[in-house]
């Protein structure tokens, strides 16, 4: 039988401090000239909240690696893992994988669900985000997620 389940959250991808969430692990040899940092890869463990403050209720975190894949605006190409570790499925590894293209400076971006694990098997969906607050000198951000998934219940 399908299910349906809606998350909200906010995803805090910290690039500065002692204790960065998000981390540069490559670059193209053109990146440092280009506008929209075309060929940055960061690989990110940034927590997922329930608000949009710091210390809002931890409901898990995002696992992944994004990079800019886009040399005419900051478009991003993300793999993202939402492992949620408390909450209504506490004590669960659950997975849901996000691929697609995110135009960051937009505000409504969309971004398909292609897969999942635990209780999200064989899902499918759309992750919409909208950035929160952004630090463009550091590069932190908080961006707000819902997300609308379709499963299976196995």
């Amino acid at each position: 039988m399908d299910k349906v389940t809606k998350f909200d959250f906010y995803f805090h991808d910290i690039a500065s401090g002692k204790n960065p969430t998000a981390d540069q692990i490559a670059q193209s040899n053109m990146t440092a000239e280009s506008p929209t940092f075309f060929g940055v890869l960061v690989m990110i463990d940034s927590p997922l909240t329930l608000g949009p403050e710091p210390n809002s209720t931890l409901v898990g975190r995002v696992q992944g690696i994004y990079g800019s894949a886009d040399q005419k605006e900051f478009g991003l190409l993300m793999n993202l893992n939402f492992v949620f570790t408390t909450g209504k499925y506490g004590g669960s590894t659950l997975c849901i994988r996000v691929l697609g293209r995110n135009p960051a400076l937009q505000n409504y971006r969309e971004m398909p669900i292609v897969g999942g694990s635990g209780v999200f098997r064989l899902a499918q969906g759309i992750a919409t985000a909208k950035t929160y607050w952004i630090n463009t000198t550091s590069g932190d951000a908080i961006v707000e997620y819902n997300v609308i998934v379709q499963h299976f219940d196995i």
